[in-house]
């Protein structure tokens, strides 16, 4: 049986063609501000897109590979020496959903062909806390150690990765899940503190 479609209304015409307009807007803004603003990166890939708003800090300091997509909302600092070495490094094709943050004072390497789902977060470091007499904010950070997030992996919605974590290429780390200790290639983890619940075959590993 057929199915029932809309009759076309010259309402509906004049709202699809909003929309699309305001989608054909958005690409223009942000393809122009990528233009504009690569030169301020240590390296902005080809057909790489950072969807605004976004929020920068450090910029001189991360690295984009080619076909990136960092979604709206989104926040990638880098706090210290704005001469420094290379903090924030985004592998080729590697997919942010929106609404993240990479926080790195040393180093933060992410793969090719990463996905991360909206709202993870991923810092090298920590917040102070330990002087009951000062309040956290003026406490500084501490516990600064590098994280890498593997070729091919994914990174569900709301993860947290802290300092010194290392999650595997292939790795899949389940939406709320706080991941503090290594994630091997090909395992699951989830959880807070994340644990693993499986491990690929390592020729299910090999194939892919």
């Amino acid at each position: 049986m057929p199915t029932p479609t809309r009759p076309s209304t010259p309402g509906t015409r004049a709202s699809k063609l909003a929309v699309d307009g305001y989608r054909l807007f958005g690409r223009i803004r942000d393809r122009a501000f990528c233009v504009l603003t690569k030169g301020a990166f240590a390296a902005f890939g080809a057909r790489s897109v950072l969807k605004l708003p976004v929020r920068l800090e450090g910029e001189a300091r991360i690295a984009v590979g080619d076909d990136v997509y960092v979604g709206a909302g989104s926040w990638l600092q880098v706090l210290g020496d704005p001469g420094g070495p290379v903090a924030i490094s985004i592998g080729d094709r590697t997919g942010i959903a929106g609404s993240c943050v990479l926080s790195a004072v040393s180093s933060i390497r992410i793969g090719n062909a990463v996905l991360i789902a909206r709202n993870v977060y991923i810092a090298d470091h920590s917040h102070a806390y330990d002087d009951a007499g000062v309040p956290v904010l003026a406490q500084g950070i501490t516990k600064v150690a590098p994280v890498e997030i593997g070729d091919g992996a994914w990174l569900g919605q709301n993860v947290v990765v802290g300092p010194g974590v290392r999650i595997g290429a292939g790795a899949v780390v389940g939406a709320n899940s706080v991941v503090l200790s290594d994630v091997p290639d090909y395992s699951v983890a989830v959880g807070a503190p994340a644990r693993i619940v499986r491990t690929f075959a390592p020729d299910a590993a090999r194939s892919r």
